[in-house]
């Protein structure tokens, strides 16, 4: 036996699941409750997932505040706002299954804000016909982390902490498990299973400003599911929050909670100018998401904005007790970071990169790709939310597919005769590694992703054109190439630097097919400004696919059922009162 085997711990079960934020966690649930065998590995700490910072709301169409709300309307709403690009399939999926998710968590013991008698409290997001969006306080997302952490502790569901995989085990187009290794102590770890569900999040972190913390989100579930034979939809469409700190560097791109516009936050810019009056005078700072962030990037790109490259907004002339009662985070994380008292002075702000609205290419009805055996959901997927997220849905996907993507891995695996194997890939997922320890080049795996989201930030921001896109391409073909000389250096501090080459690979990756598929995408639509092309074209209403073999391929989009349709057409959604994304 090799000194090599014997750091490698083999472990098989029916179902893997990587990403322990919500949706993996909520996929692995489901599993357990069935009686299935799992495995959920995370490189973060599952009480430190991504899901933990989502602030606003999780929507479903209750009726607990307005009895006439339904999850057609609630479908309208969504395929409206996602600019005619979300499936309208899986957008029913969504909206039917969004009380069963809410009713899942409350049998968990979820901890919902509730009104005097007993129904579960629900405010409008903008955008949102009708209030549907359930909340607790500024923290939903990490009140539902706490208790999906302690559903599958009930349940004993084996979680494995900083573990990093970095291939995909596949064979004829079928998956048969994982490799990866351990962050701190370099044990390589073979998973053998039947079937593998991507829950890793999205892509958002290849730009330099980006509410994705500095590791996360760096395109793995892509580049996993890209190496194994899948495809990507729409990487293009990247979601820019209006509201991410810029100070300081190692917190910059921090979200400031768009409630603190729905409470009545101003946004001003460098010349004191309440600027939103030139974009959207109606709405004002309760305009959509994509509106208030193309805003933010005109006045700071025309030379508007604060000394540092942002605007302010300002929640000061708020009564303090509505501060410290509906913003508790907000004004929590300001003092924390900035030592700054949002009940007396401004925050400084900038557009940064949120949520990955394109992602992995999946089938509308239970979210499997094109790889036997392998499903992707959260982030990682696609399908739900077109050119723009309807705030609130994030939450609901990955309880709705979390349960159903569950289910279809436990039918794959039940119904499988034998599980095939392949001593190639398995050593090509070894090597992966070997040569990367092995590598002693001159380049700094840092330094490239710095280039990366340098690059990226400069020519497929909030706003993008041709010649911009072409010069990114061109600037990425570059760090491609030094991406071959680098050197790998693990410490005594663990594994980091041999993670951060694999997280690199997938930045490179993920950053080609979102300029690939912008420079096809020669329209604006949603969050995809082109400055170039500043009307939506009819011919663009479809999905752009991207792979390395076949680059990026137009895919219509299914028709929009007649009662979706009438809905849409019927309503023109007010937004007085309401909150915003």
């Amino acid at each position: 036996m090799t000194t090599q085997t014997q750091r490698e711990q083999q472990i098989s079960t029916s179902v893997l699941v990587i990403g322990t934020g919500g949706s993996g966690l909520r996929a692995a649930i489901e599993l357990a409750e069935l009686g299935v065998d799992v495995v959920a590995v995370g490189k973060r700490p599952k009480h430190d997932a991504h899901t933990s910072l989502a602030a606003g709301g999780i929507n479903a169409a209750l009726g607990t505040m307005d009895e006439e709300d339904s999850w057609q309307q609630h479908a309208a709403d969504t395929i409206k706002e996602s600019y005619f690009l979300a499936d309208p399939r899986t957008v029913e999926v969504v909206a039917r299954g969004a009380a069963r998710g809410i009713e899942d968590l409350e049998r968990y013991g979820m901890n919902f804000a509730r009104e005097d008698d007993g129904r579960i409290s629900q405010r409008f997001f903008g955008a949102h016909t009708f209030r549907r969006t359930a909340f607790a306080g500024d923290y939903t997302g990490l009140e539902i982390q706490r208790t999906l952490i302690r559903r599958s502790e009930q349940l004993k569901i084996s979680i494995l902490d900083s573990v990093y995989i970095t291939r995909l085990l596949v064979t004829d187009g079928q998956i048969f498990g994982a490799y990866g290794f351990d962050l701190n102590t370099g044990q390589r770890y073979l998973i053998h299973a039947d079937a593998v569900i991507l829950a890793a999040g999205g892509h958002n972190r290849i730009w330099r400003r980006t509410s994705s913390r500095r590791d996360e989100n760096t395109g793995d579930s892509f580049r996993l599911a890209v190496e194994a034979g899948a495809r990507l939809r729409d990487p293009e469409l990247v979601q820019f929050h209006p509201s991410g700190i810029i100070e300081p560097e190692n917190a910059a791109g921090t979200l400031i909670s768009e409630a603190a516009r729905g409470e009545g936050g101003i946004l001003r810019n460098g010349l004191g100018e309440r600027f939103m009056q030139r974009y959207d005078p109606e709405r004002m700072e309760l305009s959509t998401r994509d509106r208030v962030a193309l805003a933010a990037y005109t006045e700071i790109a025309e030379g508007r904005g604060t000394a540092n490259g942002g605007v302010w907004l300002d929640v000061s002339h708020l009564p303090r007790e509505i501060i410290m009662q509906r913003l508790p985070r907000v004004y929590q994380t300001m003092l924390e970071v900035q030592m700054l008292d949002i009940t007396r002075e401004p925050i400084e702000i900038a557009p940064t990169a949120h949520y990955s609205m394109g992602g992995v290419w999946v089938d509308p009805l239970d979210h499997s790709t094109e790889v036997r055996g392998l499903y992707a959901i959260g982030e990682a997927s696609s399908g739900l939310h077109g050119a723009n997220r309807l705030g609130g849905n994030s939450l609901i996907e990955l309880l709705v597919f979390g349960r159903i993507v569950g289910q279809a891995a436990a039918a794959y695996s039940a119904g499988l005769n034998a599980q095939p194997r392949s001593a190639t890939a398995l050593a090509r997922a070894r090597a992966d590694i070997d040569e990367l320890l092995a590598a002693d080049g001159p380049e700094n795996v840092r330094s490239l992703q710095r280039d990366i989201r340098n690059l990226m930030t400069e020519h497929a921001g909030v706003v993008r054109d041709e010649q911009g896109l072409l010069l990114g391409l061109e600037k990425l073909g570059s760090v491609e190439e030094r991406i071959t000389r680098v050197g790998i250096h693990p410490d005594i501090a663990g594994y980091q630097d041999l993670a951060h080459a694999f997280d690199l690979k997938s930045a490179a990756l993920a950053a080609r097919a979102t300029l690939e598929a912008a420079l096809e995408r020669r329209e604006t639509r949603g969050c995809h400004n082109r400055s170039d092309y500043p009307e939506q074209d009819p011919a663009l209403e479809v999905n752009l696919v991207w792979s390395p073999q076949n680059g990026v391929v137009r895919e219509p989009i299914a028709p929009v059922p007649a009662e979706i349709a009438e809905l849409i057409a019927a309503q023109e959604i007010s937004t007085a009162g309401k909150l915003v994304e």
